[in-house]
């Protein structure tokens, strides 16, 4: 009997085909292979025109990444994010053309939408910092009324790209001191800024998407650099939600953002939160309580837009110890618990998602069938002749 397929599908970053996350695809593969999960890569371009077979990327221990083609997956691991290019209308046009598959994870919604979603569960009122959607300068001066700290985030950013980080000044009144980042995560350096003129700064910025103003927590330690923690929350082996994993992020000097890839650090949850909160029972609850909401939220998300798999939940804690949600992340990164030296959550963190494909191909009633029109054969281990021209073979170095 063969192994049931898993199709990890992403996205290539440009038009070499170059990959993001390709150490985490090939250590999937061979963790997959260890299970008798077959595993491969591929991304909406990949597809042939005639939609039966996909040119996929495959890792063999002997020989490196080739390609092969290969029949469409039992599964499908969607590990898109946003883009904004041709690429990403592909990924559209995919996900309507093949819905009807069996997908590990749905696309979720923006973040706007999302805390629209979790503030109609009155449990989950107390975790969400006040929020609007900007639509004119009254918004700001409304939660700066509220708020000495706010920050206005683009609704679909990643990255701590476009953030802006607003708070009012205790000597000057009418004046605010303004910092963030670039659309480009480059840090833009704190100005003071008098209230009259905050507006004509923001036409200024270059909000091309909409954006939320949200209530800011203050997240300073000592050193003055922001922190939060990253915590992620994955479906197991038997297919219910449970804690992965926790760390701390602590930015960058002059950061509004704790981001890894804006150069924040990752630091251990209890060094970093030993920092922040020194009674330690106060910390074991905490540390109870976030475990709870991350499952609660994960659960009722699920709910509510169809199959997760994974949800990393960006958690800020004040200086009382109340836990607020900053941001969900459906495509989650790993690679802040290897920094931290945490390799056997970094490995669960990687092999949750090939545990969890197994069982519900255990226990779907479609996991086995194929694509309509799709005829399933074994794979071909060399290129297809004859094989679309928008389909050209690429180098290993380019995989």
């Amino acid at each position: 009997m063969s192994s049931p397929v898993l199709g990890i599908m992403t996205l290539y970053l440009n038009e070499h085909r170059a990959l993001e996350e390709r150490s985490i695809y090939r250590r999937m593969i061979l963790e997959g292979r260890k299970r008798g999960l077959d595993v491969y890569v591929f991304t909406p371009a990949d597809v042939h025109s005639g939609g039966k077979q996909i040119e996929a990327m495959v890792f063999h221990s002997e020989k490196g990444w080739s390609r092969e083609w290969r029949s469409f997956p039992d599964i499908i691991f969607d590990r898109c994010r946003i883009q904004r290019n041709r690429r990403f209308q592909q990924l559209l046009a995919f996900r309507q053309k093949y819905g009807h598959l069996l997908f590990l994870n749905r696309p979720l919604r923006n973040k706007w939408t999302i805390h629209q979603t979790l503030s109609a569960r009155p449990a989950f009122h107390e975790h969400l910092p006040d929020t609007l959607l900007f639509q004119d300068m009254s918004d700001v001066n409304r939660m700066l009324k509220a708020s000495s700290l706010i920050y206005l985030k683009p609704i679909n950013g990643t990255g701590g790209r476009g953030i802006l980080r607003i708070e009012r000044s205790g000597s000057e009144a009418n004046t605010v001191l303004v910092q963030g980042r670039d659309q480009k995560r480059r840090i833009i350096s704190p100005r003071k800024v008098h209230l009259s003129r905050l507006g004509s700064l923001l036409q200024n910025w270059n909000m091309k998407d909409k954006y939320l103003v949200q209530q800011g927590i203050q997240l300073q330690l000592p050193n003055g650099r922001v922190h939060d923690y990253r915590m992620l929350v994955q479906k197991n082996g038997e297919g219910q939600w449970e804690l992965t994993g926790c760390a701390g992020r602590m930015g960058a000097e002059k950061s509004v953002t704790s981001n890894l890839h804006g150069g924040g650090q990752a630091i251990s949850m209890h060094k970093l939160m030993k920092q922040w909160i020194t009674d330690e029972k106060q910390r074991a609850e905490i540390n109870e309580t976030a475990e709870k909401f991350g499952i609660d939220v994960a659960t009722f998300l699920e709910n509510t837009y169809g199959n997760l798999c994974e949800l990393a939940l960006d958690l800020a804690i004040d200086k009382s110890g109340h836990i607020y949600l900053l941001e969900v992340n459906p495509k989650p990164a790993r690679e802040v618990f290897a920094r931290i030296g945490e390799r056997d959550i970094y490995l669960k963190a990687i092999t949750q998602p090939l545990e969890y494909a197994l069982w519900v191909y255990q226990n779907h009633p479609n996991a086995s069938r194929p694509p309509r029109g799709v005829k399933v054969t074994k794979p071909v281990k060399r290129p297809v002749k004859g094989k679309s021209p928008t389909l050209k073979r690429t180098r290993r170095s380019q995989l």
